[in-house]
């Protein structure tokens, strides 16, 4: 009897949200697509991309997000995979957001226009749009006879989204040695992708020897997985470069020696202007070899170091280095773990940055501290600054003010991102009395802040009146039932600038929606609800 009492006991059930199936991924791709090439906000003002365009972009943001989110869920295998897909959800709208708001790419072998000292136009040759596949050697062939006409005009290729084998490089080689003293531009991001190791060493080697001495002002190694050995293989390629604007190394598997290797190699910095750095395990270590290439590096105006594992050591050493850049533009940090040392070292180099317009430090682990004190070094400086971020960093209404007197000083301001803090309604009022200031406002995001309806109705007040206020994230709050009809009143002749509110809970509880579900859902049934109303939002 108590051996079937036992045998009948009710196990858990534990269902696994990720990794997603194959079926959600393409839907995702596909709903993404959607969002590129429909008509939106974005696409009337920043031009639609066109089917293969759109297409291309959005299988790259869904790779690039699913590797940062599985990164993640490795940390923590034994659990439900929720943070995950939170993750992936987010670093995919966040990246569709930057696709839009760049809009679509010039085409391949259309004139970019000529400048007005009357030089003459630079051309791109561009194999990136279209379906992601291998390209053997009969293919290149085809495909490159452009580039071997005599006198052909191009100073910019993109080898992007094309998987080179051996065979095809070695067709391509000869074709690179005779453009390189032409070439200004080189672009080849994603371009060994499924290749075995040994292969893809061979084939960035024979590119970068090809490319040897060539003077570029851009070079795109972005998405290639090179770690150590890759940086080292394009080693010629980048100890001949002396005269590099814009450098991207983004989702590379930067390791420390990696990194270390990048600081090597690169002979000169001292024309640098953007360093793009994103979503790589470069940590503390790699940190210090990435600092020392920003510290020779005076001209920088865009730097983006984020999703690299840096914490406070690392955090401080990039920081100090950052204060040497004093015509620094924008500065992307996010999702990294600075602490509160790391922001109080970060203060102290925006003092130098005068010019600053972006600034994304979300994530950062900042705490009230340190929020404090970069909010009191900012409201001094940076005076045309247009965008501020510094979602998730643990930020109550403790810091509320320094932050409310910072934003009053910024006339500029169009974007002004909060969200995945503490700030209560104390701090959301505090806040939305800065606002009221002179600025030009566009986006103000909010979101999951524990507001309830009395700082929900003040901020609703402040930016519904603001001239050119766009749209206003304040979901996932704790606004009662009619603290939301009161939004919905407040907003009534312009109902597209309140954000979405179907993740608010009028009760004021966190609610856990996996509790909920019954025990014979389907795992597929959960993700794809979490994934379903995938928005551009302003959080990111």
């Amino acid at each position: 009897m108590d051996s079937v009492a036992k045998n009948s006991e009710r196990r858990p059930i534990s269902i696994k949200l990720w990794p997603p199936s194959e079926n959600t991924r393409k839907m995702l791709v596909e709903r993404m697509t959607n969002n590129l090439t429909s008509k939106s906000f974005f696409t009337q003002k920043y031009g639609t991309l066109s089917q293969e365009e759109a297409t291309y972009e959005s299988k790259r943001i869904e790779d690039i997000a699913f590797e940062t989110a599985n990164q993640n869920y490795e940390k923590q295998p034994d659990g439900d995979g929720g943070a995950a897909v939170q993750l992936y959800a987010k670093e995919c709208s966040r990246l569709l957001l930057e696709v839009l708001k760049r809009g679509p790419k010039v085409e391949a072998g259309k004139e970019a226009g000529s400048d007005i000292t009357g030089a003459p136009p630079e051309i791109c040759f561009d194999i990136s749009k279209g379906r992601r596949a291998f390209i053997e050697a009969e293919e290149a062939e085809e495909l490159l006879k452009p580039l071997k006409e005599p006198g052909n005009s191009y100073t910019k290729i993109c080898f992007s989204n094309r998987s080179f084998g051996l065979e095809a490089a070695r067709v391509t080689e000869p074709i690179l040695v005779s453009l390189k003293d032409q070439l200004k531009e080189v672009d080849l991001s994603d371009f060994i992708a499924g290749r075995p190791e040994s292969e893809a060493l061979e084939v960035m080697k024979l590119f970068s020897d090809a490319l040897e001495g060539s003077i570029l002002r851009s070079l795109n190694l972005s998405n290639n997985a090179l770690g150590e050995k890759g940086v080292r293989a394009f080693g010629s390629l980048l100890k001949s470069q002396s005269c590099l604007e814009e450098l991207y190394l983004m989702n590379d598997g930067i390791s420390k020696e990696a990194a270390q290797a990048v600081s090597e190699l690169i002979p000169s910095t001292d024309k640098l202007k953007i360093l793009h750095f994103h979503n790589n395990m470069t940590g503390d270590e790699g940190a210090f070899a990435i600092a020392d290439v920003v510290k020779h590096s005076p001209l920088l105006e865009d730097f983006r170091c984020s999703s690299t594992r840096i914490d406070s050591e690392g955090g401080v050493a990039l920081s100090s280095a950052l204060g040497t850049c004093t015509r620094l533009k924008k500065l992307d940090l996010r999702d990294n773990m600075f602490g509160v040392e790391g922001g109080v070292a970060l203060s102290k180099a925006l003092s130098h940055h005068a010019d600053l317009k972006e600034l994304y430090l979300s994530y950062l682990n900042l705490e009230d501290e340190g929020a404090i004190a970069i909010a009191n070094i900012l409201k001094d400086t940076a005076p045309a600054l247009e965008v501020l971020e510094m979602a998730g960093n643990d930020i109550t209404a403790e810091a509320a003010s320094a932050l409310a007197a910072c934003i009053a000083q910024k006339p500029h301001l169009t974007s002004l991102s909060l969200a995945e803090n503490e700030l209560k309604d104390e701090g959301t009022i505090q806040i939305s009395k800065a606002l009221e200031s002179p600025n030009k406002i566009k986006e103000v995001d909010m979101n999951t802040n524990l507001i309830r309806r009395a700082g929900a109705r003040v901020l609703a007040q402040t930016v519904v009146q603001k001239p050119v206020f766009q749209l206003l994230n304040i979901n996932g709050n704790f606004i009662s039932d009619e603290g939301i009809d009161e939004l919905k009143d407040i907003f009534k002749k312009s109902p597209n600038m309140l954000g979405p509110l179907d993740e608010n809970d009028p009760e004021g509880e966190d609610g856990n929606d996996e509790e909920s579900v019954a025990e014979d859902d389907e795992e597929e049934d959960e993700l794809g609800s979490k994934l379903k109303n995938l928005e551009v939002n302003q959080e990111n």
